[in-house]
């Protein structure tokens, strides 16, 4: 924020935003907001684009929250560790996960001013995340009751895994305003619609009689959300 601010201070007086001529490609970081679960912001993205000229420009976008509401406090990998009453034995759970989206889009940009070029978008995305569990010497301390806490159990096991997959389209408008050479923050807002299908889950449960197989099928949903449930503050470059 010191680094934006002093930015805004001093190089905005002199900044301009560049032509198609002269710098076609941009990069920019985007801090996405999400409001599902109270105001956050969610897992950051990239975002680059090519304009085509001064009105146009086309853009690819990576993140790492598929269904685009991934808190960024969530861990990629988690462990755990259970002790048995005496301390002397231990048991494990280790938790790892994975998520990706990509949107490709198009901008219309307005004539604006000098400084800031307002624009309209449209896109389609995509996504794709996982989730492995892995128990080892580990269950439910009521083993008929899976809402029980966990806890130390000798020969017991669990291997779990399950996933999702999105696909999303959205409307929107922004706005780049330079404040120094090529180098422009940004707010964006959308009205986006997600279609999230999660696949079975399928966990292998051994325990001193025996082992089974549980599959829990997967489900669909979609959502739509408007303006700032999915907004987005920027910062990029162009060049």
């Amino acid at each position: 924020m010191i680094f934006v601010g002093a930015l805004t201070l001093t190089g905005s007086l002199f900044a301009q935003k560049p032509a198609s001529d002269d710098a076609k490609y941009s990069l920019e970081g985007l801090a996405n907001l999400n409001t599902t679960d109270g105001m956050s912001f969610a897992a950051p993205s990239l975002r680059f684009r090519y304009f085509v000229n001064d009105n146009i420009a086309a853009r690819v976008q990576f993140g790492f929250g598929g269904d685009g509401s991934s808190i960024v406090s969530t861990p990629s990998k988690e462990s755990y560790t259970y002790a048995n009453a005496t301390g002397d034995k231990t048991g494990t759970v280790d938790i790892a996960r994975s998520a990706f989206d990509v949107q490709l889009g198009a901008e219309y940009h307005l004539a604006g001013t000098d400084k800031m070029s307002p624009y309209f978008t449209g896109h389609i995305g995509f996504g794709k995340g996982s989730e492995e569990q892995t128990w080892t010497d580990v269950f439910y301390s009521n083993p008929a009751d899976p809402t029980s806490a966990l806890g130390y159990a000798e020969g017991f096991s669990v291997s779990a895994a399950g996933g999702y997959s999105t696909f999303s389209w959205g409307l929107g408008a922004g706005f780049d305003y330079y404040v120094a050479d090529n180098l422009y923050l940004g707010l964006e807002l959308n009205l986006t619609s997600t279609a999230v299908t999660n696949d079975d889950v399928v966990k292998n449960v051994t325990t001193p009689a025996g082992s089974s197989t549980i599959t829990t099928l997967g489900n669909q949903k979609t959502y739509t959300n408007i303006g700032a449930a999915h907004g987005s503050v920027r910062i990029g470059w162009r060049f």
